[in-house]
C-alpha cells in the first residue's frame, strides 16, 4: 500500500503526537517498536470500557434472565460489527470468538484431526510457530517455500496425485511476523481450485495490526482466518476465527462439545447429543463466553476510529514510517565503509508485485570488523534507552532459518551446545541465532523512527577508519597493589556484607566463605529471583553474626508498618528447617540451570521476603559440594579481547573501545571449577582504576552526572594501588593470568572477563535504576558484541594450605598473560 507523502504524513504524525502523552501515559518516555507482539492501549479505551461496565448488569448468555439476554444481544451486535470491520458479509462468514489467534488455529486442527481419515497439512516456511505446530496433528505434512507453492498452484500437489481422499489444509501468514513480508490472499482461492479437497487457513494476526483485511469477496477468501484483537486495539485480550460458510463442513467431525453448544444431551442408558445447528459459532464457542472481553470490542472499535481514522489511514502512516526506518538503518556505515546493519526485510520502496511489505524491519548488527553483535546485548541497551524491541527467533522458525541460512543440522547442533529460546547465548559458531525486530504501529511517530536510527548509530557505528588491536599493559616498576575491600553476598542478588578491615576471610574452592549460599526462589516456578526484575533486593542487607550463629537480614527500604523489617536465619544446617516443597519436575533454577537446593519451611522466614518483594517466594540454601544437581561449575572463560595481540602496525590505538579480535580464533574453554549460586565463577574482582576510568568516560559524555560506585559491580574483591601517588592502567586486569595475594602468596587464577547486563545500573544503596554505567560500558567496553567489566577468578587448589585466608590490605602481585 502506498505511503502518504512527507507533508501529509507530517500532519498525521503531529495529530498522533498531540494525544500521545494523554492517550498513552504508560509509555513514560519509552519508544514502542514491537507492535507486532505486545500490548499497548490508550487511556480513553479503558475509560470508555469502564463506563460500559458500570452502566448495565451483564449475565451469562445461557439464560433467559434480563441480564443474560442483554449480554446475548450485545455479543451478537458486536459479532456483526467485527465482521463488517473486515468487510465480511454475515451471510457468507461466521465469526467464532476464541482466546487468541493460536486458539483459533488449534480449533481448526482438532476438527480436521477428527475427520474419518484425518488430514494432510501443508504450511508456508514463513509461518508462525502456532501454524507449524499443526503438523503434529496431521497424517502427513510438508513445509513449502514460495517456489513450491507456485508449483502446487500449477498442478503439482505436494502430496502427490494418488487417490488419497484425505482433505488437505494449507496454512500461511498474510504477513510474516518476522520480517513483514506479505503473501497473496489469492493463494486461498487458487489452492482450492488445484484439485483434491483443500481448505485454507490464513494467519492474519500480524497483518491486521497495521493494514485492512478485506474479506468482501467470499469466493476467493480463505476458508479460515485467525487474528488477535489486542494486536489491533491493544485491548481486549481476545481472538477470532472467521469461517467461510462454505467450509463449515470441516467441523462436522468435531467430537468435543461444551456447555451452550448443544440442544440436547442424553447420558443415562444411552449416550447421545444434538449439537446446535443454526450458526457455526453456537457449536464451537464452548462454555461461557468471555463476556466482558467481547463487549470491550465496542469501545475499542470506537476509540481506534476516533484516534486513527480507518485502517487504510493506519496502513499509509505505518508504511511511510517503515520506509523511513529502512532507509535510516540501511544508510548507517562504519568508518571503514562497511554497513552497520544487515537487513532481512524487503525494501518497502522496491516491492513491485503490489503486495507491499508490512511495517516490520528485521535486521542484525555487525561491528566494524564484521563480527555479529549479540542480540541480547542490543536488547539490554535498548531497554535502558526506552526502546521496546524484540530479539531472537520471534516464534518464526522457518523464517529465521531462511533469513540466516541455518541448516537443520546447524540448528540441532546449536541446541546441543546449549542454545535455548530466550537465553543470552545467541551467537553460536560465529553466527546469530535470531534477529532484531522493530515493528511500527498506529501510534508510532517520525520522532520514534529517527530516535531509533540515532540510537543504533550512537552505540553500534564505529567511525574510525582503521581499527587497531588493543595492547596489553604491564605495571610500572615499583607499583604495589592491595586488596581495597572484600564483600560477600550471602543471599544471591541481595545486598552485600562487607568484611571489616583486619578480619581474615576463608577462601574455599567454590569461592569466599558464605558467598551466595542462599537464594530466593519464586514459589510457583522455582526460578531464582534477581535484582533485574526486583531492584528492591538491593535493600535486603544480610550480615553474619557468628557469636549467635545467625544470618541476620535487615531491610533498608521503606515498607508498611505491618511488614517485618528484620529476620534471623540459623547458619547451621538443621534438617528440620527445610522442606521438600519442590518436586523433581519443578526444581529451583539459577540462570536456567536446575539445582538441588533446600527450601526453608518456616512461614516467618518466607513471609518476610515475600512481603518485602511482594512476590511469593521461598528462601533456599545451596550447600557446598554434592553431586549432580547439587553441584555447579564455573562457566567463565577467557574472551578474545583478553588474548594478547601484536602491536598495531598502522593507525591510532583505541584503548578499551571496540577492539578487534581474530575472526576465527576460539575462546579458551572454561575450566571445571565448583561454584555455589554465583552466575559464572567462584570470585569476581575489579580494580578501582578501571572504575575511575569509567567515571571519567561518563563525565566526559554527561558532565555533572553522579559518579558510579564500585558497589554496582557487586565484586567480591576490589583491588587498588597501595599508595595514593601510584596508579595502574585502567583495565590492566584483562591481561592478568593470575594474582598472588598476601604474605602467603596465595595463587589465584584469572578465568576470564565478566559479561555485564543492566543490573549494574541499579544503585546498591537506594535500589534506583538509571542508564549508567551500562550505556557508557556499551561504548567503551564492548567486545565481540558483548559488554565486559571486571574479571572472574578462583583460588588455585593444590598449594598445600588447608585454610587459605585473605583480608583487606593484603598485597596483590599480578602475573601477566604472555603470548604463546
Amino acid at each position: 500500500m502506498a505511503g502518504l507523502d512527507g507533508q501529509a504524513n507530517a500532519g498525521y504524525n503531529a495529530r498522533i503526537e498531540s494525544f500521545r502523552d494523554d492517550e498513552y501515559p504508560m509509555l513514560n518516555g519509552s519508544i514502542y517498536l514491537d507492535h507486532a507482539g505486545t500490548t499497548l492501549y490508550p487511556k480513553s479505551l479503558m475509560e470508555d470500557f469502564a463506563r460500559v461496565m458500570t452502566s448495565a448488569l451483564l449475565g451469562n448468555p445461557h439464560s433467559a434472565s434480563a441480564s443474560s439476554q442483554l449480554s446475548t444481544a450485545r455479543i451478537e451486535d458486536i459479532r456483526l460489527r467485527v465482521l463488517r470491520f473486515f468487510n465480511a458479509d454475515p451471510a457468507a462468514f461466521d465469526l467464532v470468538f476464541v482466546a487468541n489467534a493460536t486458539a483459533g488455529i488449534k480449533l481448526v486442527a482438532e476438527a480436521l484431526r477428527a475427520a474419518p481419515c484425518g488430514f494432510n497439512y501443508a504450511y508456508h516456511q514463513a509461518s508462525h510457530t502456532s501454524l507449524v505446530g499443526v503438523r503434529e496433528e496431521a497424517h502427513d505434512s510438508v513445509c513449502l517455500d514460495d517456489d513450491k507453492v507456485d508449483k502446487w498452484l500449477s498442478g503439482d500437489c505436494p502430496f502427490g496425485n494418488d487417490r488419497d481422499d484425505r482433505p488437505v489444509l494449507f496454512a500461511y501468514p498474510a504477513q510474516s511476523n518476522m520480517n513483514g513480508q506479505r503473501y497473496p490472499l489469492s493463494w486461498a482461492a487458487r489452492v482450492r481450485c488445484a484439485g483434491r479437497k483443500t481448505y485454507t487457513l490464513l494467519d492474519a494476526a500480524a497483518l491486521v495490526c497495521s493494514a485492512p483485511l478485506d474479506l468482501s469477496q467470499a469466493d476467493t477468501a480463505p476458508d479460515f482466518t485467525v487474528l488477535s484483537f489486542y494486536k489491533i486495539f491493544g485491548f481486549p485480550d481476545l481472538g477470532a476465527l472467521i469461517v467461510r460458510r462454505e467450509a463449515e463442513e470441516a467441523f462436522n467431525s468435531r467430537k468435543y462439545f461444551g456447555g451452550g453448544t448443544v440442544d440436547m444431551v442424553v447420558c443415562l442408558k444411552e449416550q447421545w447429543h444434538a449439537p446446535k445447528t443454526q450458526f457455526l459459532h453456537e457449536r464451537l464457542e464452548d462454555g461461557t463466553l468471555p463476556i466482558h472481553n467481547i463487549i470491550a470490542l465496542d469501545p475499542a472499535l470506537d476509540v481506534h476510529k476516533r484516534l486513527f481514522g480507518s485502517m487504510r489511514d493506519v496502513a499509509s502512516h505505518t508504511s511511510f514510517l517503515a520506509k523511513r526506518l529502512y532507509r535510516g538503518l540501511r544508510s548507517l556505515r562504519h568508518g571503514n565503509g562497511k554497513p552497520v546493519c544487515v537487513l532481512y526485510s524487503c525494501d518497502p520502496e522496491s516491492v513491485g508485485d503490489g503486495l507491499g511489505s508490512g511495517p516490520v524491519i528485521a535486521f542484525n548488527i555487525r561491528d566494524g570488523l564484521g563480527s555479529w553483535v549479540s542480540l541480547a546485548e542490543v536488547e539490554k541497551l535498548a531497554s535502558l534507552k526506552g526502546f521496546h524491541i524484540r530479539t531472537g527467533g520471534v516464534c518464526n522458525p522457518g523464517g529465521i532459518a531462511s533469513a540466516l541460512g541455518l541448516e537443520p543440522w546447524e540448528m540441532k547442533q546449536n541446541f546441543s551446545s546449549g542454545f535455548r529460546c530466550g537465553t543470552d547465548n545467541d551467537i553460536m559458531a560465529g553466527n546469530p541465532t535470531g534477529i532484531i525486530r522493530a515493528s511500527l504501529g498506529a501510534m508510532s511517530t517520525i520522532a520514534d523512527v529517527d530516535s531509533f536510527v540515532a540510537f543504533v548509530a550512537e552505540f553500534y557505528r564505529d567511525t574510525s577508519p582503521i581499527l587497531a588491536p588493543p595492547q596489553l599493559e604491564t605495571l610500572p616498576s615499583g607499583t604495589r597493589l592491595q586488596i581495597h575491600s572484600i564483600t560477600i553476598y550471602p543471599i544471591k542478588s541481595c545486598g552485600g556484607f562487607r568484611i571489616p578491615p583486619g578480619v581474615e576471610w576463608e577462601v574455599r574452592p567454590e569461592g569466599l566463605a558464605w558467598d551466595r549460599e542462599w537464594c530466593l526462589v519464586h514459589q510457583g516456578t522455582g526460578q531464582a529471583l534477581n535484582q533485574k526484575r526486583h531492584p528492591k533486593m538491593a535493600l535486603i542487607r544480610p550480615s553474619l553474626d557468628f557469636e549467635k550463629g545467625q544470618l541476620r537480614v535487615i531491610y533498608a527500604g521503606h515498607t508498611s508498618s505491618h511488614v517485618s523489617r528484620e529476620v534471623s536465619i540459623p547458619l547451621s544446617k538443621i534438617p528440620s528447617l527445610f522442606s521438600a516443597s519442590f518436586s523433581s519436575s519443578r526444581l529451583p533454577r539459577v540462570c536456567g540451570e536446575e539445582i538441588q537446593a533446600q527450601t526453608y519451611s518456616s512461614p516467618i522466614i518466607n513471609r518476610f521476603f515475600s512481603d518485602l518483594l511482594e512476590v511469593p517466594c521461598l528462601l533456599a540454601r545451596f550447600p557446598a559440594g554434592g553431586q549432580g544437581k547439587s553441584m555447579r561449575h564455573s562457566k567463565a572463560h577467557l574472551q578474545k579481547h583478553q588474548l594478547e595481540q601484536p602491536p598495531p602496525t598502522t593507525g591510532p590505538g583505541l584503548p578499551g573501545s571496540f577492539p578487534p579480535s581474530p575472526p576465527d580464533s576460539d575462546v579458551e574453554k572454561a575450566v571445571s571449577r565448583r561454584i555455589l549460586l554465583s552466575n559464572e565463577s567462584p570470585i569476581l574482582a575489579i580494580t578501582l582504576p578501571s572504575v575511575d576510568a569509567l567515571n571519567r568516560e561518563i563525565q566526559a559524555a554527561k558532565p555533572g552526572t553522579k559518579e558510579i560506585s564500585a558497589a554496582v559491580f557487586r565484586a567480591n574483591i576490589v583491588i587498588a594501588p597501595a599508595a595514593p601517588d601510584t596508579s595502574i592502567t585502567p583495565y590492566a586486569e584483562d591481561s592478568w593470568s593470575g594474582v598472588k595475594i598476601g604474605q602467603q602468596q596465595l595463587m589465584f587464577e584469572m578465568l576470564g572477563a565478566c559479561r555485564r547486563c543492566h543490573m549494574v545500573c541499579i544503585n546498591q544503596e537506594t535500589a534506583e535504576k538509571s542508564e549508567e554505567p551500562f550505556v557508557t560500558l556499551s561504548k567503551t567496553r564492548r567486545f565481540d558484541g558483548k559488554v565486559f567489566f571486571g574479571v572472574h577468578m578462583c583460588y588455585s587448589e593444590g598449594q598445600g594450605r588447608k585454610s587459605p585466608m585473605v583480608r583487606v590490605g593484603d598485597v596483590v602481585v599480578p602475573e601477566w598473560r604472555r603470548e604463546e
